[in-house]
């Protein structure tokens, strides 16, 4: 083991970055958990629009079973376990870098330049962001609560303030995966230069091209050596 990785794994538990992984395993453990959603969902759905065709089998059901089998019932259900998915992997999208992003500029950038606009941006933009809508989701959902929200619909689901709750954990969620990138950046910026851990959303400068953010990259180089292939074969 060289000098420099045994300092880097030393230097691996900085508080900072030993914060930053805890955020992310709280974030994670929602998030794995929260993906299971998507099978309830896809079942809702596909049982409405079953019984949408079957329209005597959703009476029977609704008429001997129970209400849930309504239409508008299955239909709200789906909104909910949609926005409960959503919220809940929020986050977690974000510290395992699965986010949509403008790459035409990042993509070239170096580690150190990356981080900064990684550091503005969940500095000025994404946190301070994510706790004003937490706020306001505090209001509404509390409102919500105390007047017994119930659907706009005569046949619809009650006690809205269920699913506005989960709109605030989610937020909760988001600002925590936040939190755990904006400190990985700061170690990376102003941390030691021979520190390395390991990192949600950017690459050291010796791993540029093996993670996430250098998967197209590689893509595209391994199609410019097969075309350089081709064309060399094409010249024989």
């Amino acid at each position: 083991m060289t000098e420099t990785t045994a300092a880097g794994r030393e230097m691996s538990s900085h508080p900072l970055v030993l914060l930053s992984y805890k955020l992310k395993a709280f974030v994670e453990f929602f998030g794995e958990r929260a993906s299971f959603l998507i099978v309830p969902l896809v079942l809702v759905t596909m049982w409405d629009v079953i019984t949408r065709k079957l329209v005597f089998m959703q009476i029977w059901l609704v008429e001997n079973i129970s209400i849930w089998f309504r239409s508008t019932m299955l239909q709200e259900m789906e909104w909910h376990l949609h926005t409960a998915l959503f919220a809940l992997v929020l986050g977690y999208g974000f510290t395992r870098n699965r986010h949509v992003r403008v790459d035409l500029v990042r993509m070239h950038m170096q580690t150190k330049m990356q981080a900064f606009v990684e550091f503005i941006g969940t500095t000025f933009f994404m946190i301070p962001y994510t706790i004003v809508v937490l706020y306001f989701c505090y209001i509404f959902t509390y409102d919500s609560f105390l007047t017994n929200e119930i659907s706009p619909s005569l046949v619809g689901m009650s006690h809205r303030w269920i699913i506005k709750t989960f709109l605030g954990v989610g937020l909760v969620i988001a600002l925590a995966s936040g939190l755990a990138v904006w400190l990985q950046s700061i170690m990376v910026l102003f941390g030691p230069k021979e520190m390395r851990f390991e990192l949600m959303t950017l690459e050291w400068p010796e791993d540029m091209g093996g993670g996430v953010e250098g998967y197209k990259r590689m893509e595209l180089a391994d199609q410019e050596t097969d075309m350089e292939k081709i064309g060399r074969g094409g010249k024989g």
